[in-house]
C-alpha cells in the first residue's frame, strides 16, 4: 500500500540535482529572498484561514 503512495517521489539523488539546479539557476544570493517571499505568502494564508474559520465560528455561535 505504501510502496504505491511513493510512486514518483524523488529520492535523495533527484533531491541533490534538483538543488543544485536551483542554486545555478537562481544564484546563492536569490534563494534567501525567494524563501523570505516563500514564508510571507504561507504566513498570510494562514493567517487568512484562521480568520475565515473564526467567522466561521462566530456565526455558528449567533445563530
Amino acid at each position: 500500500m505504501y510502496k504505491i503512495l511513493l510512486i514518483g517521489m524523488p529520492g535523495w539523488t533527484e533531491m541533490l540535482i534538483i538543488a543544485l539546479f536551483v542554486i545555478v539557476f537562481f544564484g546563492a544570493k536569490k534563494i534567501p529572498e525567494i524563501a523570505r517571499g516563500m514564508g510571507k505568502g504561507i504566513r498570510e494564508f494562514k493567517d487568512a484561514t484562521k480568520e475565515i474559520k473564526d467567522e466561521i465560528k462566530e456565526g455558528s455561535k449567533e445563530d
